[in-house]
């Protein structure tokens, strides 16, 4: 007799059925696990052995073999154990067989028997409820998975209990979904006193979810700027929730089994690696831009991160995206990423200062802007100028504008953007006017004869690229969408071409004249 129990193995944030099959059988006392286990894998037969000891039962003195099917793909991770000491118990006569195939299960064994957390709860509930089964998952990851919809859900805090369940001597309650706690607030943006033109490009980049690039020197409040954008942002709607979450939980990152609420805000040190930043590593974990999905991603001292690494970026942002390809796996994960990124003009910080830059001006600045290639500059939407605080503008009184009356022109625009691509087919991949391209915005962002011939003209003098003609576009629609305009007007092209500037290099010496 063979008995089985279903469980999942992941592919990014998809699932992918597993069958997990133990047969107890006359021979040598041995226990293997095949099926193209990894590690983690192959050691939960020592888990599983200890697990079961530790609730008073032992594995018969026979050949005990598990297999992992289909045995042709990678099985990772410690969630094998609960299926695996599941399918040894029924196939032990412990636990009822039958009532185990409406289920999937999957979580970690301690060595007393104790059920752990383990990544992609979430995911492997949805899947579950698409088949029609329940899910079995450790007691404290039971909220996540009840927001899977119509499931049934066990959540045992251990091995005993959910034998007790299926005895009928215990009863598992159904657990309640829980949601992140949203306790604290943002930094409010008006602790920034000055710098009313980043200020404003902040909110910009917040109403139509656009890259954003300040440049300026050490001290002028640009990491302060960033760290105000999440509390600008509007929060995220109940489909959003769900599908950044899921990224989260394939990751380990959902504390207690609760659903994200707040905009993702990830800022990487400049030492990131290329596989941190776009997902990698021996099982393909999602990186900090598929973290950052639907949120904001802070790249600090932009210049300082590996050339390779900020290379990678470029795809993801076109295409929302990501996709890992390594010899064992190719993996997707979503990365629709709000990329917000600050630098110093040159190394030394202080360009265009006669009291404080150094002699080797404007060349040091050539080659430190240089170090963000053209094709990643032009796949930002706003440049900004952020210039130092003067102490005169320290020594006001804070302005009057808080986040909150930023938060309601940001709504009222991300209202109407919402409402303009809501009948479009393409609706659940273009959210903001950043995500439109092609036809449709040609067709949205339309602007009047004057500011069409004021977009030709300066096309043709700043040189702009076919993307760098649309960015302007997008942005100029968001600017008109902040006054509540249905048309984009001369005013709007005028002030979206004052976000962008030249590409690396000539920009330096054009800051620096």
């Amino acid at each position: 007799m063979v008995a089985r129990v279903n469980t999942v193995a992941f592919s990014g944030i998809d699932v992918l059925d597993v069958d997990v099959q133990v047969q107890i059988a006359n021979g040598m006392p041995a226990f293997t696990v095949v099926g193209l286990p990894d590690k983690a894998v192959a050691e939960s037969r020592e888990r599983v052995r200890a697990a079961i000891g530790a609730i008073g039962l032992a594995l018969p003195p026979k050949r005990i073999t598990v297999n992992l099917s289909p045995a042709d793909l990678l099985k990772e991770g410690s969630h094998f154990d609960l299926p695996i000491a599941l399918g040894v118990l029924a196939a032990m006569d412990a636990v009822p067989g039958d009532e185990l195939s409406h289920y999937a299960a999957l979580g970690e064994l301690a060595l007393d028997g104790a059920l752990s957390p383990v990544a992609g709860v979430l995911p492997a509930a949805i899947g579950a409820a698409a088949k029609g089964l329940g899910l079995i998952c450790p007691g404290p990851q039971g909220g996540e998975a009840a927001w899977a919809g119509e499931i049934e859900v066990l959540a045992p805090n251990s091995l005993l209990a959910l034998i007790n369940h299926f005895k009928g001597t215990q009863v598992l309650s159904p657990p309640e979904p829980k949601m992140e706690d949203v306790g604290g607030t943002y930094p409010d943006i008006a602790d920034i006193k000055g710098q009313e033109s980043a200020k404003r490009a902040l909110e910009v980049a917040a109403a139509g979810g656009h890259n954003l690039l300040m440049i300026g020197p050490p001290g002028a409040g640009k990491s302060m700027l960033a760290e105000r954008l999440p509390g600008i942002l509007p929060a995220l709607d109940p489909a959003e929730a769900l599908e950044v979450s899921m990224i989260h939980s394939v990751a380990g990152a959902l504390e207690g089994g609760r659903l994200i609420r707040r905009r993702p805000y990830r800022n990487p040190h400049h030492s990131a690696s290329m596989p941190s930043l776009v997902g990698g590593g021996l099982r393909v974990r999602p990186g900090e831009i598929s973290l950052a999905h639907l949120g904001v991603l802070f790249l600090d001292e932009l210049p300082e991160f590996h050339r390779t690494a900020l290379e990678s970026l470029r795809q993801p942002m076109e295409t929302g995206r990501v996709t890992v390809a390594r010899a064992n796996a190719h993996v997707t994960y979503p990365a629709r990423f709000q990329l917000v990124a600050a630098m110093n003009p040159c190394k030394c910080g202080y360009l265009g200062d006669p009291a404080q830059a150094c002699n080797r001006a404007p060349k040091c600045a050539v080659d430190y802007q240089s170090k963000i290639s053209g094709p990643l500059f032009d796949r930002i939407d706003l440049h900004v100028d952020v210039p130092a605080v003067s102490a005169a503008d320290l020594s006001l009184p804070p302005p009057a504008e808080t986040s909150t009356d930023v938060t309601k022109r940001i709504a009222a625009a991300r209202t109407l953007q919402s409402e303009r691509y809501s009948g479009i087919g393409a609706a659940k991949t273009i959210r903001t006017n950043a995500d439109a391209d092609g036809q449709l915005l040609e067709e949205i962002a339309a602007p009047d004869a004057e500011g069409r011939a004021l977009l030709s003209q300066a096309a043709d003098k700043m040189h702009l690229t076919a993307r760098g003609y649309h960015r302007v576009l997008r942005v100029a629609r968001t600017l008109a969408d902040l006054e509540g305009s249905e048309s984009v007007h001369r005013i709007h092209i005028a002030e979206a071409l004052t976000y962008r500037r030249l590409v690396p290099g000539r920009a330096a010496v054009a800051s620096s004249s």
